[in-house]
């Protein structure tokens, strides 16, 4: 089963996909990860990532994308979250997906308005050292042993950087779950401004139904 989770930024789909993958057995591959490891290696890509929410180009996101599933032999059971993000990757995906005789058997779209966007990831923050992410206003919060003030901001989840991408989500990925729609494949949305739990369950009564 191969999986695409979608929606705006915040909306949860690291966590909904995490979840899922749990259940199912299933391999989670964050685009955003993906693309952070390779900025580390590649400062063209590095500039880009990390400033302003920048978005990469499609044939750059489609070849990271590409070298990880081959370098670790995936060519199935997997959950996208973050790609494809527009038509082109989602062409130049299924190329891929033509080669290796796949299809993705479901589109989840995790609805929520821009204003509830902005306010998760306006709180979140990251601890410089380990890496590990909280959110000050939503969760997980940092507990008493975490030194708040140590935290930092990144800079695509500032309110500037964040509306530049809720911008493109609607001149991109709107438009690619249309495309996606005309080419049959199969999409859900969720109204993502509930509880973990409650989208959570819906997820699992949908996917129990497919055939």
């Amino acid at each position: 089963m191969i999986i695409v989770v979608l929606g705006p930024q915040g909306s949860g789909k690291g966590t909904q996909a995490k979840l899922l993958a749990q259940k199912y057995n299933l391999k989670v591959i964050s685009m955003g990860d993906l693309l952070r490891a390779a900025s580390k290696a590649d400062e063209g890509i590095n500039e880009i990532v990390n400033k302003k929410g920048g978005l990469v180009p499609p044939e750059t996101t489609y070849s990271v994308l590409i070298e990880y599933l081959k370098a670790n032999e995936i060519n199935d059971n997997f959950i996208l979250d973050g790609f494809p993000r527009m038509v082109e990757q989602y062409e130049l995906f299924k190329t891929w997906l033509v080669e290796k005789g796949k299809q993705i058997d479901i589109v989840i779209v995790l609805d929520i308005s821009e204003e509830e966007s902005i306010r998760r990831l306006s709180g979140r923050r990251t601890d410089p050292v380990g890496g590990k992410i909280y959110n000050l206003d939503t969760s997980p919060k940092p507990g008493p042993e975490v030194d708040v003030a140590s935290l930092v901001q990144r800079d695509d989840d500032k309110p500037e950087a964040i509306r530049q991408r809720l911008n493109w989500y609607k001149t991109d990925v709107l438009p690619l779950i249309g495309h996606l729609r005309e080419a049959n494949v199969k999409v859900v949305e969720i109204d993502a401004a509930r509880s973990v739990d409650a989208i959570q369950a819906d997820l699992i009564a949908f996917l129990e139904g497919l055939e």
